[in-house]
């Protein structure tokens, strides 16, 4: 499972997305940094794959930084996300 995490403007907590497929994960990253690119997006709706009907819309002007992860199944747990000098 991977996980595609949005950072918003004053706002502590993250929006959280998820796509069992890298590729798929991979296609919607791209999206959301094309969308930040854009003037003219004003609106950007995701679902998520793991929750069934979970969907979220995000003002793209309000997003400031956006990340992918793999979340590992074994564990539960998941790879640190962000830079870290730790492996």
């Amino acid at each position: 499972m991977y996980s595609i995490e949005l950072t918003i403007k004053l706002s502590p907590l993250p929006l959280i997305v998820q796509r069992k497929d890298h590729s798929d994960a991979k296609r919607l990253y791209s999206e959301v940094i094309d969308f930040m690119k854009k003037d003219n997006q004003r609106l950007l709706e995701l679902t998520c794959e793991k929750v069934e009907d979970k969907k979220i819309t995000v003002l793209v002007s309000e997003i400031i930084a956006v990340q992918i992860y793999e979340k590992t199944s074994s564990s539960g747990s998941s790879k640190r996300p962000g830079f870290s000098l730790q492996n």
